[in-house]
């Protein structure tokens, strides 16, 4: 799975299985500007910056704020899959020579040391095996001063659809991983210590609003946890249930952000 999709599926994995047109009206983003210009806006972009992002995915990132971005700035894509790496060239372009694209485990960056002012990472940091290493490459390609910018969630975060599925059968775990145990808001800034001078957390203020069934019980379905061992013997009384629940509208809190790290 890439890493650069990976909020895309946790905030918008409810929509899956939706025509646009239908995801238009079957859910509501409380937060208007969107999560990824919201992370480009974190990220102060200036002429003669030089970037580098890690687990870019398809680009998403850059597609959506091309328009923003300064003319004279250096860009490095970096993905574990060279697939990613090609959807993220053809979105962007191969024409647009502020872009380069590197396929390479983010924890043995091929460059330089003090290489980039800004490194990105979207949804990263608890995919990696070893965490603490990831982070001691990024100090040492950032030239003094330089600054990391990682997005995660805390414990709070969809935590309205787990005690749904609970309130049905306790016996449901929609994940057998909790990410943000790895790497998330309440942990990640003793994570970082160690590597960054100074460290500020900020939040991306949201939440969602559900209005019928479907939406998301295909997002529960489609969690990798034990939830279809109980489920798809049930599913008619279960449909019934989310559909009670969801009379009025369903509230999910989003509990995302972003740690603002300067070397």
């Amino acid at each position: 799975m890439s890493f650069g999709v990976i909020w895309t599926i946790i905030l918008g994995k409810l929509f899956l299985c939706l025509t646009p047109e239908r995801a238009v009206t079957a859910a509501s983003f409380q937060n208007k500007q969107g999560w990824f210009p919201w992370v480009y806006e974190q990220c102060q972009i200036h002429p003669g910056m030089r970037i580098l992002e890690l687990g870019c995915g398809d680009g998403v990132l850059w597609t959506q704020n091309i328009s923003s971005l300064p003319g004279k700035v250096s860009v490095t894509l970096s993905d574990l899959s060279s697939g990613m790496l090609r959807d993220a060239r053809r979105a962007i372009g191969r024409k647009d020579s502020r872009f380069s694209f590197e396929a390479f485990d983010c924890a043995r960056i091929p460059h330089e040391d003090r290489s980039f002012d800004l490194v990105i990472a979207n949804h990263v940091l608890f995919y990696c095996e070893d965490i603490s290493a990831v982070c001691s490459e990024i100090q040492r390609v950032l030239t003094p001063g330089g600054k990391l910018i990682c997005s995660t969630y805390g414990k709070k975060h969809m935590q309205e659809v787990s005690r749904l599925v609970r309130d049905f059968d306790d016996r449901i775990v929609l994940s057998a991983d909790k990410l943000y145990e790895r790497f998330g808001r309440e942990n990640g800034a003793d994570i970082l210590a160690p590597y960054f001078s100074r460290i500020f957390w900020e939040s991306y203020k949201d939440s969602l609003l559900v209005p019928d069934a479907e939406p998301l019980i295909s997002y529960i379905l489609s969690c990798h946890g034990n939830q279809n061992q109980y489920l798809l013997d049930k599913y008619k009384d279960f449909r019934g249930f989310v559909s009670r629940k969801t009379k009025d509208g369903f509230f999910i809190t989003k509990d995302a952000g972003i740690f603002l790290c300067e070397k």
